[in-house]
């Protein structure tokens, strides 16, 4: 029985698990992963909502620039027009001063102006002979009087073409000054766009790693997919906007659609340049595109609706009212569908995009972006027009 005494009075073993205070720490440091998780991920939404701000901004002021090279080459245009028409009017006034010179200088000649008295006394053919000769006076006189009206009537016209031109060379100057401040602006916009890029692409970088291994991985991973992604609709698209003939003479405007459709989809994965594009495809651009081929917005808009046969300004301002608005709901494939900075006013147009069915578009994104497809569901989506030649 001695024996059974120590075990008896032996004190329990310490708890192997771990303590309240360990589970109450180990609770705590999760909800502090969850919270830091959570935290990261909304500056990660954050980065992106302001990447997208930035891309508006810049784009916003590469379309007004865009805008005012339109404008300028108007004004240019015009200018040249009341010139030409400033020339002739010159000439008119000039043709008319001579035609009165010359019938001045043949009145004086055959003597047709002489003293009306000894005409009548002395002259040829008596006063018969006189009223002959003052019929001719007077009928030569109303066509003097004709002439000189025809030389103020011309020199009227010129001075209204002379007006005409020093208006047109005024806004020629302004459109000058605007397109000039407009390459500023974009240019700044562009700057603090690509520096903000290359900063906030690095933060969430920074930031995805903080997320750990795995939520790492299912980003590259849903990155991989969304290409994947593109690449199938691409290939759906392409397939059910097939157009069989090359001519674009006589066709209906779904088919019209279908062929911008398919030339903007042949671009996938061109790279964005301010001021790139052509009627013939991706282009160097200005500015900071100049040392790139691509597109931008409305380059890729120009380009795919004119190898469906209708010519487009370089500009989303005119690109917005080249045919019907349409219903978002009633887009057919090809129809551009806009963007801007305050929905309720086109005025404030940013950006366009190609549709090509099933809520999606082609579309040249932003400086250090590539031509791809996406949704047109966003916030500041305006409407849709369906261009007609």
């Amino acid at each position: 029985m001695s024996l059974l005494v120590p075990v008896a009075s032996a004190r329990p073993s310490a708890d192997p698990g771990p303590s309240a205070r360990d589970v109450e720490r180990s609770e705590r440091q999760v909800r502090e992963r969850a919270a830091e998780v959570g935290r990261t991920k909304a500056r990660l939404a954050q980065a992106d909502g302001e990447l997208h701000r930035l891309a508006a901004a810049a784009e916003a002021a590469i379309e007004r620039y865009n805008g005012e090279q339109v404008k300028l080459a108007r004004s240019q245009q015009s200018y040249r027009d009341a010139q030409g028409r400033l020339a002739e009017a010159d000439e008119r006034v000039e043709q008319t001063r001579a035609e009165l010179a010359s019938f001045a200088a043949r009145v004086y000649r055959d003597n047709t102006g002489y003293d009306q008295i000894s005409s009548a006394l002395v002259g040829d053919g008596g006063p018969q002979g006189f009223m002959d000769r003052a019929g001719m006076v007077e009928m030569l006189a109303k066509r003097r009087t004709a002439i000189v009206r025809r030389v103020e009537a011309s020199k009227t016209v010129a001075d209204v073409f002379r007006r005409q031109a020093d208006t047109a060379l005024k806004e020629q100057q302004a459109a000058t000054r605007r397109a000039d401040e407009a390459r500023r602006v974009a240019q700044e916009a562009v700057a603090r766009q690509q520096a903000s890029v290359q900063r906030i692409e690095a933060e969430k970088r920074r930031l995805e790693r903080r997320l750990g291994a795995a939520q790492a991985r299912a980003a590259r991973v849903k990155r991989a997919r969304e290409k994947a992604r593109e690449k199938a609709e691409a290939r759906k698209a392409r397939s059910l906007l097939t157009a069989s003939s090359p001519s674009v003479a006589g066709l209906t405007s779904s088919t019209r659609g279908a062929i911008a459709a398919r030339a903007a989809l042949k671009w996938l994965g061109t790279p964005y340049s301010w001021g790139g594009g052509n009627t013939f495809g991706p282009s160097y651009g200005v500015e900071q595109g100049a040392g790139t081929v691509g597109f931008d917005c409305s380059g890729l808009a120009m380009y795919a609706w004119n190898k469906a046969g209708v010519r487009l300004d370089h500009w989303t301002g005119t690109q917005w009212t080249s045919g019907p608005h349409v219903p978002i709901s009633a887009l057919r494939p090809g129809d551009l569908v806009f963007f801007a900075t305050d929905p309720s006013d086109p005025g404030t147009i940013h950006h366009v995009g190609i549709y090509i069915g099933d809520g999606r578009m082609v579309e040249a994104p932003y400086t250090g972006a590539r031509v791809r497809i996406s949704s047109i569901y966003r916030s500041d989506l305006i409407g849709a027009t369906r261009p007609s030649g």
